[in-house]
């Protein structure tokens, strides 16, 4: 092979286009490609998306990358950030950066906290149960998906300590009822209800990758493809399955409010009238999420629905942010706007496709390394710093 052909081979394995198939191609025809493709040798967090893509099949690429209708609010989500200057200051005393904050009584070493995603297994064989790993590896918080793979029972033994666990609440109250008392017996500190897809979702994307997957779906999907592989939603067993009742109101919150003594933290609200409801209503947070662009097609970014939310609650609760976040400056400018804590879904699930825990880790290290580097730059070397003065929208 000349060595034009030899450099090109050493540029595709090394991760431009990511194809870890190609790696291993290289590697047993003897080529001199260069280091293997590895985790920590990635340098930024879009580094993963291609390998992720490369490491699915298309029906379980679609499910994590596809958003509502045309894609449009998920993309929005992550270009939005790209409005909003910084306003650095220079010549302060920066040798001592301080990443840690207080959410309910525990100090967490940063700011930034891993989302609730379902079915991991679909995206590597151990699942949650990797990221929970790396999520203790990395001193981060974690949301476990009421759709996991694994149970929080499960999760808690790999976290070290019982994670936060999301709710999709049952049809039925009284299932309610006894899915909420498990996850209380299970030492979970806080109860994260997603109220955001309650009267379903329209995901044509997610459909269509579905229908070009030429494998044969149902030798695990034994109801058809896209149906949860049964025994594989341990925290509904024992349970009818349904959830996501579309009759609830701010009723429903008193009564849940009433149900446990976890925190209670309302997931997927993103205006002002709701959030000065949440706080009415005995609400201990609120994340101001559209479901990754999943939920509806709103055309409004999280990041600007943020400042809304945060001005209404009037410092009476902490409100959390997720969606688009893809660097260190986008973590920063969400907690210049008033956010308590900004999580990733995506950019974790990328990591876990390509490279198991590992990859999770190296995503999680990015950020909170890129975060350091940016409040270091901007001459705030505490979170206490970062304020609405050090950003400027275009």
């Amino acid at each position: 092979m000349d060595s034009s052909r030899r450099a090109a081979m050493r540029w595709l394995a090394a991760g431009a286009v990511g194809m870890p198939a190609l790696t291993a191609f290289a590697q047993q025809a003897g080529l001199d490609i260069g280091p293997p493709v590895a985790a920590r040798n990635q340098l930024q967090v879009m580094d993963f998306e291609p390998l992720a893509q490369n490491a699915l099949p298309p029906a379980h690429w679609g499910y994590l990358a596809g958003g509502s209708d045309d894609d449009l609010t998920q993309h929005l989500n992550a270009e939005r950030y790209r409005h909003i200057g910084l306003r650095p200051r220079r010549l302060v005393d920066v040798s001592r950066p301080d990443l840690r904050t207080t959410v309910f009584g525990k100090v967490w070493d940063t700011p930034l906290f891993v989302c609730p995603v379902g079915h991991q297994v679909a995206f590597h064989a151990e699942g949650e149960l990797a990221t929970a790993r790396a999520a203790r590896a990395r001193r981060h918080q974690m949301i476990l998906s009421n759709v996991s793979t694994f149970s929080i029972e499960d999760v808690a033994g790999q976290l070290g300590e019982a994670p936060w666990q999301q709710l999709y609440m049952p049809l039925q109250w009284a299932e309610t009822e006894r899915l909420v008392k498990r996850i209380e017996d299970a030492g979970c500190p806080v109860l994260v209800w997603t109220v955001d897809l309650l009267a379903g979702r329209n995901v044509p994307g997610m459909t269509r990758a579905a229908r070009q997957d030429g494998r044969n779906c149902l030798a695990c999907h034994v109801d058809g493809p896209g149906v949860p592989i049964k025994g594989m939603t341990p925290m509904f067993d024992g349970l009818e399955g349904r959830y996501n009742p579309n009759w609830v109101t701010w009723e429903t919150v008193d009564r849940l409010r009433r149900l446990t003594r976890m925190k209670l933290v309302i997931k997927g609200l993103d205006s002002a009238e709701d959030a000065g409801l949440a706080v009415q209503h005995g609400a201990d947070g609120i994340i101001v999420s559209n479901h990754g662009g999943r939920s509806t097609e709103t055309l409004r970014a999280t990041i600007d629905c943020l400042p809304e939310v945060v001005g209404a609650v009037k410092g009476q609760i902490p409100v959390f942010v997720d969606g688009g976040v893809r660097h260190g400056a986008d973590i920063y400018k969400a907690l210049a706007l008033g956010a308590a804590g900004v999580g990733i879904g995506r950019p974790a699930m990328w990591g876990l496709a390509a490279f198991g825990q590992a990859g999770v880790e190296r995503v999680l290290e990015i950020l909170a390394n890129e975060l350091r580097m940016t409040m270091m730059q901007m001459g705030t070397p505490t979170l206490a710093d970062i304020t609405a003065a050090r950003i400027q929208r275009a």
